[in-house]
């Protein structure tokens, strides 16, 4: 069993021990002691908290639990339903709420689940906040409201409409041009709120001819649900074998999205976030911002506009914190995670199919030469173990000096930026390893310059 509290919320395996997973006793401890944090915090006079979750088989259990803890601290519960969270965050702001609690674990397989965090603005705490929140729940000083003081559950099943009329509303979205294009366009929803949601916004978007696979909600994952090319075989199988024009994939709470090109094979999950904002910034000049492990594609396609980049530590609440000071126009992370202020601060992939479906419309172009025409970089994965006692602060000083002629940042472990490449090393929160992500023009490259870094790691230690 497993129970791991991180900057992105509380994620466990369902069941076990208290404090060895998700168990419902966790699930009251952390949603108390979030409640406790919000009532000090927030500057709203209501007392709302919206609540949404994807369609994991534990859901409405952990949800029910959710509620009645608010109540039990004196909020009223707007329940949203089986929700995506880019939904949720959107229903905190238009309800006036004090915050939003959404019941996903996001990639993580089907025995997990998770309760990620939002202020009243609809965006993650930071991670100071977060560790007050944990603070509040190791030290169980929690108190409950009375009985003449208990809050309330009402339900509202409107917030997927609401967040479709949203989207079709923005500037940068042509629907009547995606409607004229008459594309045939496949869906992999993982069996979750995707495949309610992103259908529904694909009929309004005037795409009339829909292939849909795994878009049952029914939390029983058809495969792996992280969007990576070894979990998407059988979309790519059936863009190819219906000759469609497009595929999208989304992971169970909707906030990440990978493209599958005609023919079927893949544009790349870095590349999401990359052509929308080539796009974007075409129309509206500005600054950009991913964080320190995503593509240098963005920066490339931000500095041919005239545009400042910059980048934030990893984490999508790095991510809008760095937007904000920068008045970045779109940002987001490498992982297909569109975040567009001009609707709001957090990751959404109904974002990204509207505005890259329009992007298709409007130039005429395949996702094939849509890709084409941006810098061309391939990532590469690996990962070191170290010993638990290991000062690992004082490695990276160590390599700090030793790629001294190198442009270095820090802000999160160490990003070693070269001419045409970078490999960029972070400590995990949760497990003895340095992660080692590197960036070349080619797998090959990137491959060759993770493992030579490695091995230096390996050499100093």
């Amino acid at each position: 069993m497993s129970l791991i509290k991180s900057i992105s919320g509380i994620r466990g395996t369902i069941g076990g021990r208290p404090g060895e997973g998700l168990s419902p006793i966790d699930v009251v401890k952390f949603t108390a002691a979030y409640a406790k944090f919000i009532k000090q915090t927030t500057t709203k006079t209501s007392r709302i908290i919206v609540v949404g979750r994807d369609a994991r088989l534990s859901g409405h259990m952990v949800s029910d639990l959710v509620c009645g803890t608010l109540t039990g601290m004196g909020f009223d519960v707007v329940n949203i339903g089986m929700a995506s969270t880019p939904t949720t965050e959107i229903a905190v702001v238009k309800e006036g709420a004090c915050g939003g609690l959404i019941i996903t674990a996001s990639h993580n397989p089907l025995e997990w689940n998770a309760l990620k965090l939002l202020n009243e603005r609809g965006e993650f705490l930071t991670d100071v906040e977060g560790k007050q929140v944990l603070a509040f729940a190791e030290s169980c000083d929690i108190e409950f409201a009375d009985v003449n003081n208990l809050g309330h559950v009402y339900f509202n099943d409107t917030y997927n409409r609401r967040h479709i009329d949203d989207v079709l509303a923005l500037d940068f979205v042509d629907r009547y041009a995606i409607a004229a294009a008459n594309f045939t366009v496949a869906i992999d929803a993982v069996n979750s709120v995707g495949g309610v949601v992103i259908p529904q916004l694909l009929r309004a978007l005037g795409v009339r001819n829909i292939r849909t696979l795994n878009c049952d909600p029914t939390g029983n994952f058809a495969h792996t649900p992280e969007p990576i090319p070894e979990n998407l075989r059988d979309i790519a199988a059936l863009v190819k074998a219906s000759n469609a024009d497009v595929g999208f994939v989304v992971d169970p709470d909707v906030d990440r999205l990978a493209i599958i090109q005609d023919g079927g094979e893949m544009f790349g999950e870095e590349y999401t976030l990359v052509s929308i904002a080539d796009y974007v910034l075409a129309h509206k000049p500005g600054p950009t911002v991913s964080n320190l492990s995503s593509s240098r594609a963005l920066r490339e396609i931000t500095e041919a506009h005239g545009c400042l980049y910059s980048a934030s530590a990893v984490g999508e609440v790095n991510v809008t914190t760095e937007m904000r000071r920068t008045g970045a126009v779109i940002g987001g992370e490498g992982n297909g995670g569109v975040i567009y202020p001009a609707l709001h601060y957090g990751r959404d992939a109904l974002v990204g199919v509207a505005l890259f479906l329009t992007i298709m419309a409007k130039t005429g172009l395949k996702p094939s030469e849509i890709r084409a025409k941006l810098p061309n970089y391939d990532i590469y994965k690996t990962k070191v173990k170290l010993s638990p006692s290991l000062d690992v602060d004082a490695l990276f000083e160590k390599i700090k000096t030793k790629y001294a002629g190198e442009k270095i940042t820090t802000i999160d472990g160490v990003k070693i930026d070269f001419a045409d490449s970078w490999v960029h090393l972070r400590k995990s929160n949760t497990e003895p390893i340095v992660r080692v992500i590197a960036e070349a023009h080619t797998a090959e490259e990137a491959k060759e310059l993770a493992e030579s870094v490695k091995s230096v790691i390996l050499a100093m230690v």
